[in-house]
């Protein structure tokens, strides 16, 4: 079985982005991204309304990574300490070498080709560091976008499960994408 550790922290460094840990002076970027109705409109989980949200929001991260269940870094532009998106391995599963990435991105950033760039970046040190066999994307199959830089970066869709959650009442599909290790090693 894999075995996770995040201390100390992973600092990370691709060729425009530097991946730091949210904390608490990111609060407004969190509200911005989490509290925005046209960045959550793929995610199903409630809008983020108030700072003590965002806060409680940001602990959450902070514990997962404590406790090696999961790792979200704030993505950054080099030369600027300002959170734009987060990226993270979630919903780790050490028995089968497998963990969800999930990402988001302020919209003044987006096509721009940092996702795919701050994607290509976690899946290194997720395949080549954390050990994984394979990681998977679960997207809501109307989010084109996300489609698009999963198959960017070497994704393939392996489902798509209908109605298989249930959010405020009504009941939505959900796409599984994924990637293993020696195919991501091929593709670089």
């Amino acid at each position: 079985m894999l075995t996770i550790n995040f201390s100390p922290f992973p600092y990370l460094e691709s060729n425009r982005l530097l991946f730091r840990p949210v904390d608490g002076n990111d609060v407004d970027a969190v509200l911005q991204l989490r509290g925005n109705p046209e960045t959550m409109k793929f995610i199903p989980r409630p809008l983020v309304q108030t700072q003590e949200e965002a806060l409680a929001h940001i602990a959450m991260i902070q514990a997962k990574i404590e406790s090696n269940e999961g790792i979200n870094w704030a993505i950054t532009l080099k030369g600027s300490p300002k959170l734009i998106g987060v990226i993270g391995h979630y919903r780790i599963k050490p028995e089968h070498y497998r963990s969800e990435i999930g990402y988001m991105l302020l919209p003044e950033f987006h096509g721009k080709g940092i996702i795919t760039e701050a994607i290509d970046c976690v899946l290194d040190y997720g395949f080549n560091v954390m050990q994984l066999h394979s990681v998977e994307a679960i997207i809501d199959p109307k989010n084109a976008a996300s489609e698009c830089v999963l198959l960017k970066n070497g994704f393939v869709k392996e489902a798509h499960l209908l109605e298989n959650e249930c959010y405020n009442g009504v009941f939505i599909d959900s796409v599984i994408y994924s990637l293993l290790k020696r195919n991501y090693s091929v593709t670089r």
